[in-house]
């Protein structure tokens, strides 16, 4: 079975919210300071938080081995390549990391590219030994989102949108979703460029105006209808919830209770994010919360709760 090893790296504002959408996507693995090593491959441009994944050919205690084992590296005939280190916990210098290079570059058999390689190798020192392998890196799809034409200033930004649906959604075949406060359509985004199955709804008919028009600019189709969250019949996997928090949607303790309730009877799982206190209003509409993380942006603290019915 290959394994692979990633690297990632966040702000401390966001530590707890990486570590938390790391440990869903990756059930059971050690998660190191930069780097984890899964038998679960997944894109890296999945994750904001994810740089490069290697897929492990070798595995060596020495550089020396190391060395040895890669001069049986095969390259396709005509197809170019390029050796880069990246940092995945251990302390190295930056000569050493170029010689680490150079030491791999010279054993493999083909034309070197420092430019515009067909194949990327990658090579780090890991707690488990030097790692080698064949290399992919995040394009950071998510970035592109950030141009939305329609945006609003208490709106999720689009790097905890991208992880909160990584929470939600470790496991994206058969799984149907639902926005049910979708707003101007950040987590829809992330969502669809994932290619899960997702649909969105608002009672705020701005909003969804706003959420459609994100969408068409980014190719992606409408799924939104506007309605109260509280009418919906059907059945989902997973929810994932923004409760209202601004002036112009001031929510009482009440209708917060009605709303989660609501949420209770079609979804079993729901990802709430939230500016204030709700553990109590949790517990009363039927949920136990699973896990918790903080989320800062300067004074400014969302909680993100993973409940489930």
């Amino acid at each position: 079975m290959t394994k692979y090893l990633y690297t990632y790296a966040a702000h401390e504002d966001e530590q707890a919210l990486c570590q938390l959408e790391l440990r869903t996507l990756f059930r059971g693995a050690k998660m190191g300071a930069r780097s984890l090593i899964s038998a679960r491959r997944i894109e890296p441009s999945r994750s904001p938080f994810i740089h490069e994944r290697l897929a492990i050919e070798y595995m060596t205690p020495t550089l020396d081995e190391l060395v040895q084992q890669v001069a049986s590296v095969q390259i396709p005939e005509g197809q170019t390549f390029k050796v880069v280190y990246y940092k995945s916990g251990e302390d190295v210098s930056y000569e050493e990391e170029r010689v680490i290079e150079r030491s791999l570059g010279a054993m493999i058999r083909g034309k070197a590219d420092m430019r515009n390689p067909e194949l990327l190798f990658g090579v780090t020192k890991h707690a488990e030994g030097f790692i080698f392998g064949t290399c992919a890196q995040s394009s950071a799809i998510w970035k592109h989102h950030m141009d939305k034409p329609q945006n609003y200033s208490t709106a999720l930004s689009t790097r905890l949108a991208r992880a909160v649906v990584n929470i939600a959604v470790p496991d994206i075949e058969g799984v149907r979703v639902i926005d049910p406060c979708c707003g101007i359509g950040t987590v829809l985004l992330e969502a669809l460029s994932m290619g899960i199955d997702i649909i969105g709804r608002d009672i705020n008919p701005l909003t969804t105006r706003g959420a459609r028009l994100n969408l068409a600019h980014f190719g992606y189709p409408d799924v939104v209808t506007l309605g109260d969250m509280r009418e919906i019949t059907e059945s989902y996997d997973t929810a994932i919830i923004d409760l209202p928090y601004n002036l112009c949607s001031k929510l009482s303790a009440e209708e917060r209770l009605s709303m989660l309730r609501g949420a209770h009877r079609f979804a079993d799982r729901v990802i709430l994010i939230t500016t204030e206190p709700i553990d109590e209003s949790v517990a009363q509409a039927g949920f136990e919360i699973i896990d918790r993380i903080q989320v800062h942006k300067g004074r400014f603290v969302r909680e993100v709760l993973v409940v489930q019915g």
